[in-house]
């Protein structure tokens, strides 16, 4: 359980400064940062606001009294308070902001939560809301083997001006007693993490099984194969440095740490799934994936392992989820995700949206590289290019999502990743039979083959006797001649 918070101060202090000179009734946005089961600690990196939403309308506002009477039909009051103000929050639009911020963040740094700036009496009259709002958020900004069920909510009052920290705990019916008060205070966090990078290449070989080929798209095969390699990975062993990683210790140099996992010997999926009756193709999911993790100095650098593993497989999915949002937009809202199995194989349907029952020819894929954007000393934050985007994307990205200028030098932005992940989709034929097409035609070729076989025999056969004559023929001359003698 955190018990105690430390917050980022010269970024927090800009955060004050800023919301306190834009005179605005109240603000929600999102907690970055780090929540250490080890420590039991919270560290707060920074605060971003949630942008507009799509009518150009804040997420948060003040519900007035007067307003709610009106609501409710009767008449409003002569004189009304602050006292029965409270805040009206749109938790889907925080939601789906706190989702695609979560795929720019790296290992050890998460959206841990949301802040809010209000007056007293709407804070304390929005408990519920607040609670709501953080369950949403960390729904959809979901950490993989998260051993925390809590998150944190931020409350910065501007009258009187001051700072609370509240842990929220999750469970399936929060309740306003979910919240419970932790120490807060600020310092410096950021100097004090040490840099962790590791570039893993991987080469994963999926079977599509037959009873589910029929319903699955290709997505459905690669998410459910991540979430396989997930398991397989948290087994890796990890060398930092060269030194094979075998305690709980913590890293005193400093510097960038380099990582490299070590995945033990496994059984080869590709050659299993070419004996099993009920398969019909494999899916190949090749490519290297870079990740950066930044722990405490106090941490042990189990946990930058943790992280890094972790990075990895969020990663992937979150490519998956960016090339699947995008053929959802290319459907359009009429259109059937799955669709008939006519439609499967038309120009017009998106590669990860085929139904696997069509797949006739191999099918190729490209999915998103990974770039790395500096962000708070010395730290990244990451963003995903699809082949034919440039690195200008980036700027609307870091200014919408993280309301943070993007650099104007790009020699400053790390592209590690050279060449996009690659998916590759093969029918049974290919794997069991490469180049073959149909059974009439492999069996030609065969006939062909046994025939040219055979005349390769008989002409061999010919070509020994005649020789085995001619040396018969040559030793009865030399015993002759030698009788007669």
């Amino acid at each position: 359980m955190v018990k105690a918070v430390i917050g980022e101060e010269t970024r927090l202090q800009l955060t004050e400064d800023r919301l306190s000179q834009s005179s605005l009734p109240a603000q929600v946005g999102l907690v970055i940062g780090k929540l250490s089961s080890t420590l039991d600690r919270g560290f707060v990196f920074d605060l971003v606001p949630t942008p507009l939403n799509d009518a150009g309308e804040p997420a948060c506002s003040v519900l007035e009294p007067a307003k709610s009477d009106r609501k409710k039909g009767s008449k409003p009051k002569s004189q009304t308070s602050d006292s029965s103000s409270s805040l009206v929050i749109d938790k889907d639009w925080v939601a789906e902001h706190a989702r695609q911020v979560s795929r720019m963040m790296v290992g050890g740094i998460k959206v841990v939560g949301i802040y809010v700036w209000a007056s007293e009496a709407a804070f304390k009259n929005s408990t519920m809301v607040l609670c709501q709002t953080v369950k949403v958020v960390a729904e959809a900004a979901h950490i993989l083997e998260d051993v925390m069920d809590e998150r944190l909510l931020i409350y910065i009052c501007y009258s009187p001006r001051r700072w609370i920290c509240r842990n929220c705990t999750l469970s399936s019916n929060i309740t306003s007693s979910s919240l419970r008060p932790c120490d807060f205070k600020m310092g410096r966090v950021l100097t004090s993490l040490q840099t962790f990078k590791c570039l893993y290449n991987f080469d994963l070989r999926l079977p599509i099984y037959q009873e589910k080929a029929s319903r699955h798209t290709l997505s459905d095969v690669l998410r459910n194969g991540i979430s396989v390699y997930a398991k397989e990975l948290q087994d890796a062993k990890a060398m930092i440095d060269g030194n094979l990683v075998i305690n709980d210790d913590t890293c005193i140099t400093d510097g960038l740490h380099e990582v490299e996992l070590l995945l033990p010997f496994m059984k080869d999926l590709y050659i299993e799934a070419c004996s099993q009756k009920d398969v019909v193709g494999v899916v190949t999911f090749t490519g290297s994936v870079c990740s950066y993790s930044f722990l405490n100095s106090k941490e042990p650098v189990s946990q930058a392992i943790a992280d890094i593993k972790d990075d990895i497989i969020r990663s992937l999915q979150s490519r998956l989820d960016i090339v699947c949002d995008e053929a959802d937009e290319d459907l359009g809202p009429n259109a059937d995700g799955i669709g008939e199995a006519r439609n499967d194989t038309s120009p017009e349907k998106p590669v990860s949206q085929l139904v696997l029952h069509s797949l006739r020819k191999n099918c190729n894929l490209s999915l998103p590289r990974r770039v790395f954007v500096p962000w708070l000393a010395g730290t990244f934050i990451s963003d995903y290019l699809q082949s034919s985007e440039t690195l200008e994307v980036l700027k609307d990205h870091c200014v919408e999502l993280m309301s943070m200028e993007a650099p104007d030098d790009v020699s400053t932005i790390l592209e590690p990743e050279e060449e996009a992940l690659r998916v590759i989709t093969r029918s049974f034929w290919d794997v069991v039979i490469p180049y073959s097409s149909a059974p009439s035609s492999s069996l030609e070729k065969g006939r062909e083959i046994i025939s040219t076989e055979s005349s390769r025999k008989d002409k061999k056969s010919h070509n020994f006797n005649f020789i085995a004559a001619l040396l018969f023929l040559l030793l009865s001359v030399l015993v002759g001649y030698m009788l007669i003698r």
